[in-house]
């Protein structure tokens, strides 16, 4: 190979997902480009290209253009332009591709191959099909999948025994009955999946899975007996068995409930979600800790395990969800005892209240060491003198957070402010003012305090705000219009443009702002899904689960934008553990140096489902 084609070679080879062919392929790949000179102001194809190629920018830049001139996206070099990718039954690689006028921004070199050869290179070589045939929502799921095995695999599930993870009784059911008893029976008791019985002994084992695909889509009657549907070479695992020897198990045989056996009876059964949240235990364990201490001292030196918590959770590939709820189990837990130490120091409550987390506490998406969101609903029985003994509580609280590392709200959304520290007929009040009439100051409210969670006290209190909130968010439209307005001015960048769009300045300059371009406009979402649908939830993704197949959000449009969001989330993650172990205050500027191109590539896909959702949601209002 010559030079200048080896020199291609390298710069090919660097794009995925041509960085995973052998280097004769990619030699061969290299041999069938076409180099192409395109001046500013000129349009792809380029005159007498007329068969659908793929092209590669090596040097300048082209916009990508609906047929109204609105700005698709932006491509630098080392992009692929896939807007003219149409051949054999592939289709393009955009969602936006056909629609898509693609122009030069400046003089460009650009290399392009005939779709031909992509695919005779697909035939051998899967990654390469796959990556074609994909959108990006697609490839996001492929990407968030590997995530999730790898999270198991990376656990420390070597070292723990099965009997630690799996769960007794067995849920069986007589090889007697019918297929349709069995499904009566799953979802009567909330299991998916029934050890089939004969007599005493195991002869085979149905999930819900097999009851969908071995007779619902094969229209076997349901009065059939389930052994006709049932898979009889079960597999077991005995007790002494270490979790990794079982999560081989299932991984080897395709399964994902597994038999536990001890003395060769049955005693129980284990499942994959029962491994993956293994890790959880360590949130129990430092939250049992911080129960037992006595003193504000002991707090804070507890408060220290945070960072570290959060740092062997990233190692360990937990996903970001985990990563949450863990630490915002733990903020839980130093609240509750700093409020049981002011009940002692202060006396009982005068009357009921519940202490409120709001924000991403709420939402147990925390990380360590945020800041403070909380707030305080006092029964409508408190006389006025009561709220000197709520006084006091607020700030023994806020300050003993404080002290444990979770800075003031520099808002001052927390309880000391007395304006969120109120009876519940004014919070009463106040949600029904943002919802009917809804400022730019009640958008901005409704923002943090729409995410709302009971952290001690009594619960009803919030729940019957909560109640009669919905109720008022449901069928007002014109509300939900202005909320979907005001979270749309977070936008995801249209394209990296020459990698990125960064900050041009300042203290993080030429980094990503991970959660306003991205974690945020999802979170924006969840809530306006969750507030038109009237659900209750306030975790982002149980929201986008429960507004799935609502007028709301299409179950496809719902698992794409979990995917998304956890892909953000896991890169936040992972970058906020790299500060940690260098000593730095965490925060959420990502640079590009720190990922891999295929990992910007997929932060690419991430932004184009947030913003096809938020085109969505902006064509509704």
């Amino acid at each position: 190979m010559d030079t200048e084609l080896s020199e291609i070679s390298t710069f090919i080879h660097n794009i995925p997902p041509f960085d995973s062919l052998p280097k004769q392929v990619l030699a061969h790949l290299v041999r069938e480009l076409t180099i192409n000179y395109i001046r500013k102001d000129d349009s792809l194809p380029p005159k007498g290209i007329s068969e659908p190629r793929l092209y590669i920018i090596r040097k300048g830049a082209l916009s990508c253009r609906s047929n109204d001139g609105e700005l698709i996206n932006r491509l630098g070099e080392s992009d692929l332009c896939d807007a003219f990718y149409h051949s054999n039954g592939i289709e393009a690689l955009s969602e936006n591709s056909e629609q898509c006028k693609v122009y030069t921004d400046e003089d460009s070199l650009i290399y392009s191959v005939d779709v031909s050869i992509l695919n005779d290179i697909g035939e051998r070589f899967p990654s390469i099909s796959d990556y074609f045939s994909q959108n990006s929502a697609q490839r996001l799921k492929s990407k968030m999948n590997k995530v999730n095995e790898e999270a198991i695999l990376s656990s420390t599930l070597m070292n723990t025994s099965v009997s630690n993870f799996y769960h007794s009784p067995v849920a069986s059911i007589s090889v007697e009955l019918s297929i349709q008893e069995a499904a009566m029976q799953m979802n009567e008791q909330g299991y998916s999946c029934l050890v089939i019985v004969d007599g005493d002994s195991p002869v085979g084992i149905v999930t819900d899975k097999d009851i969908r695909r071995r007779c619902v889509a094969t229209g076997l009657a349901t009065s059939e007996s389930i052994s006709q549907i049932m898979t009889t070479d079960m597999s077991t695992i005995d007790i002494k068995s270490n979790a990794y020897d079982a999560l081989m198990t299932m991984t080897a045989k395709h399964i994902h409930h597994l038999p536990v056996t001890k003395h060769g009876n049955l005693v129980g059964m284990v499942t994959v979600t029962d491994l993956i949240n293994n890790e959880g235990h360590n949130a129990i364990n430092l939250s049992s800790i911080i129960h037992k201490a006595d003193t504000l001292e002991e707090l804070k030196e507890i408060s220290q395990l945070l960072p570290k918590l959060q740092i062997r959770l990233a190692k360990l590939g937990s996903s970001a969800d985990h990563v949450g709820k863990s630490v915002s189990a733990i903020t839980m837990a130093f609240t509750k005892r700093l409020i049981e130490m002011a009940e002692y120091k202060y006396g009982q409550a005068p009357v009921p209240y519940a202490w409120l987390a709001a924000g991403s506490q709420a939402r147990q998406e925390q990380l360590a060491h945020s800041d403070q969101d909380n707030a305080i609903i006092i029964c409508d029985s408190m006389k006025p003198y009561d709220d000197a003994w709520f006084e006091n509580l607020a700030n023994f609280v806020c300050d003993g957070l404080a002290e444990c590392g979770f800075i003031y709200c520099p808002g001052d959304i927390m309880a000391t402010n007395p304006k969120w520290r109120q009876p519940q007929k004014v919070w009463h009040n106040y949600f029904t003012n943002w919802v009917e009439t809804p400022s730019p100051k009640a958008l901005l409210n409704s923002s943090v305090f729409f995410d709302l969670e009971t952290i001690y006290g009594d619960a009803s209190l919030l729940n019957e705000v909560r109640k009669q909130l919905l109720s008022k968010t449901q069928n007002n439209t014109l509300f939900i219009a202005h909320l979907s307005k005001n979270a749309l001015n977070l936008r995801p960048p249209l394209g990296f443009f020459r990698d990125f769009v960064l900050k041009q300045n300042g203290k993080h300059k030429a980094t990503l702002d991970l959660k306003h371009n991205g974690i945020a406009p999802v979170v924006d979402l969840a809530r306006i899904y969750a507030l038109s649908e009237g659900i209750s939830a306030v975790n982002t993704i149980e929201r986008i689960q429960q507004a799935a197949g609502t007028p709301s959000l299409t179950k496809a449009s719902a698992e794409n934008l979990i995917d998304a969001y956890e892909f953000l989330g896991m890169l936040r993650v992972e970058h906020q553990a790299k500060e940690l172990i260098s000593g730095e205050s965490p925060n959420n500027y990502l640079s590009p140096k720190e990922i891999s191109k295929l990992e910007r590539e997929h932060l690419k896909d991430a932004f184009k489902v947030i913003k096809s959702l938020q085109d969505a949601r902006q064509s509704n209002y």
